[in-house]
């Protein structure tokens, strides 16, 4: 295995982590202000990413080491990708874009809510 193999994988699964943040990591924000603010941002720049088809900076990277291990990359992004081919065979790429924003909104509504019926400044 060589090192732009390894490097390719490594992206993969800090793609993959990054998923479960923008998903769960709502879960362990409540009480830590900060760790809150960064789970806002991470769902806002996934929703910006997605819907403005922005190219994803660790896709960029897992294409490009790939390539360099002689591998094909792939030009579509990370999600449509690898949700597309393994789950998803049927389903355009736009609706798998629109579902994934729509999920971060959802979560982004968890925090809302939060903010809502906050005590004593505490959310």
């Amino acid at each position: 295995m060589s090192i732009y193999s390894v490097l390719a994988l490594t992206a993969l699964l800090v793609h993959l982590g990054w998923i479960l943040w923008v998903l769960l990591g709502w879960l362990g924000t409540r009480g830590r202000h900060w760790l809150r603010w960064v789970h806002i941002l991470s769902l806002l720049y996934s929703i910006l990413i997605e819907t403005l088809l922005w190219p994803c900076p660790l896709t960029l990277v897992e294409n490009w080491a790939q390539r360099r291990a002689g591998a094909a990359g792939y030009e579509e992004p990370f999600l449509v990708h690898y949700l597309q081919s393994v789950i998803y065979p049927d389903v355009s790429p736009e609706l798998i874009t629109w579902v994934a924003a729509a999920v971060c909104l959802s979560i982004l509504g968890v925090h809302a809510l939060r903010f809502r019926r906050r005590r004593g400044g505490n959310w």
